[in-house]
C-alpha cells in the first residue's frame, strides 16, 4: 500500500511525507464515536484509507507525542458512519492505553494500560469472513487484543486513521502501512 493511492476521510491539518512515514498532524477535536454513553456522534477523525476486499490483514507502526485526554491513533476499517473499528493507542487520564472500538449500529469501547509504553507500537488488524481480530506487537510475540463480530457482507476502506478529541496538533508518525493476504488466526 503506498501513502499516494490512499485518500482521506476528513483530511488532517497537515500531511508530510519523510524518510521515516508519513507525519500527520491533527486537526481540532476530531474523533469518531457512534452513539453508546455519550450519545453524541463524531465522524471528523482522520482517516487515510484505500478500498480492502474480502479476507486480509492490515498493519501498521506508528509514534506519537500523546499528551493530551482521548489523542489517539492507529488503524482502522470502515464501511459506513455505523459500521467501523478502529485499534491503536488512546491517551486516557495521563496513560496510553491499547483500545478497540468496534461500531455496529453503535459504538464500544475496550482497554488495555500500557504503562511501559516507549513510544512506538506496532499493530495489526485482520478480518476474515464474519470477525476482526486485533493484535499488536509485544517483544516478539503477537497478542491478541480483541476478536470481534463485523458485518461479513459489507464492503470496508482500510487505513491508519488519528485523532484528537480535547484539542488540535497531535502528530502521528505512521512509519508503514500494509494490506495483505490474512495471517492465520488459528492460534485462537
Amino acid at each position: 500500500m503506498n501513502w499516494q493511492d490512499m485518500n482521506w476521510l476528513n483530511p488532517p491539518a497537515a500531511v508530510a511525507q519523510e524518510a521515516g512515514g508519513l507525519l500527520v498532524t491533527t486537526g481540532e477535536n476530531t474523533d469518531f464515536w457512534h452513539g453508546t454513553y455519550y450519545g453524541f456522534h463524531h465522524h471528523n477523525g482522520h482517516f487515510l484509507h484505500a478500498p480492502a476486499q474480502g479476507d486480509f490483514s492490515l498493519e501498521t507502526a506508528f509514534r506519537a507525542g500523546f499528551s493530551a485526554q482521548y489523542d489517539q491513533a492507529g488503524l482502522m476499517i470502515r464501511a459506513d458512519e455505523s459500521h467501523w473499528v478502529k485499534c491503536g493507542i488512546e491517551y486516557v487520564g495521563g496513560t496510553a492505553f491499547l483500545a478497540v472500538v468496534v461500531t455496529n449500529g453503535m459504538s464500544d469501547w475496550s482497554q488495555l494500560p500500557m504503562p511501559d509504553y516507549a513510544g512506538q507500537l506496532r499493530l495489526r488488524l485482520t478480518r476474515v469472513g464474519d470477525a476482526v481480530w486485533v493484535q499488536y506487537l509485544a517483544g516478539d510475540a503477537w497478542r491478541m487484543l480483541r476478536l470481534a463480530y463485523f458485518p461479513p457482507e459489507l464492503a470496508v476502506e482500510a487505513g491508519v486513521m488519528c485523532c484528537s478529541p480535547s484539542r488540535a496538533g497531535l502528530q502521528v508518525l505512521f512509519e508503514n502501512v500494509a494490506l495483505t493476504s490474512p495471517f492465520s488466526t488459528k492460534a485462537y
